[in-house]
């Protein structure tokens, strides 16, 4: 964890939704009348601007999706995230719309704790030639389209060959990501502060594939190897891009990190019970 000063300047994200630009309007005027510099932002692009360094904090009024959003954008100048959830879930946006205030005046009356999350930096190379680039919070997925057939993915780390999956796809999270689409898909929840890969296959025709844990010292290769068969890269469940026959995605640990602001009274165990409906 890392303390950090009180906060003086910041701007508020905004998800688009009648909802959310109402209680992002509220927000903002209330944090103004504190006495701290604030800013509504509800146009993606706007996070990407060279100002947004400047801030202290940024506030993202949504959902885990909409700090997802946020994340890749301005992991970059690590400016740490305050999540509200008006969502359903919430593993990332900890404080709900009925506490915000509240929350936030305990928050910004001491130095803030603050959680340090791996990202991961995922490459698309078809022919020899870079695609794309993408760093993420969560995951990034291979799977296949809605009426294709099972897919075949060959799976590398560093350069030893691990196997073929046959199935859906397969899954490659960070622990932050470990409780999103891999949890769902059967894999294990890692805590969040760990610096590991999360290797999860979807729904493998073989059982006896099952996920793996593996370190951030190699990067992990996945090759397309299913010829005229319709495959998909998707990023934090968010941004996806088609694969083809001989394609390869290489992940491996970003340089950047997301940074969300903690709340002192529920650490990461209250959340899992509380989200996952544990006793």
């Amino acid at each position: 964890m890392v303390m950090l000063p009180i906060y003086k300047k910041l701007k508020i994200f905004s998800k688009q939704s009648e909802e959310a630009k109402y209680f992002s309007k509220n927000l903002n005027d209330w944090l103004i009348k504190k006495g701290i510099e604030s800013q509504i932002i509800e146009n993606v692009q706007d996070l990407e601007k060279e100002e947004i360094k400047d801030i202290d904090a940024l506030i993202v009024v949504g959902g885990d999706g909409s700090l997802l959003i946020a994340s890749r954008r301005v992991a970059k100048y690590g400016i740490p995230l305050i999540g509200i959830n008006l969502g359903r879930l919430g593993f990332l946006t900890e404080i709900n719309k009925e506490e915000a205030y509240e929350k936030l005046e305990e928050l910004f009356s001491k130095p803030l704790c603050v959680s340090k999350r791996m990202m991961l930096r995922a490459t698309l190379k078809r022919n020899g030639k870079e695609i794309l680039t993408a760093d993420v919070l969560n995951d990034v997925v291979v799977n296949k389209a809605i009426l294709a057939r099972i897919v075949d993915v060959a799976v590398y780390v560093g350069d030893r060959y691990i196997t073929t999956y046959n199935g859906d796809g397969i899954i490659v999270a960070t622990p932050n990501g470990s409780t999103a689409y891999a949890l769902s898909a059967g894999g294990p929840i890692v805590y969040p502060p760990l610096e590991v890969f999360v290797l999860v296959p979807i729904c493998p025709h073989t059982l006896t594939d099952r996920p793996i844990i593996l370190p951030t010292t190699e990067p992990i290769t996945i090759k397309i190897v299913s010829e005229e068969k319709d495959a998909w890269l998707t990023l934090d469940g968010q941004e996806g891009t088609q694969l083809f026959y001989g394609d390869e995605i290489i992940v491996k640990q970003s340089p950047y990190y997301t940074f969300i602001v903690r709340t002192p009274y529920k650490n990461y165990f209250d959340i899992l019970r509380e989200k996952l409906n544990w006793k």
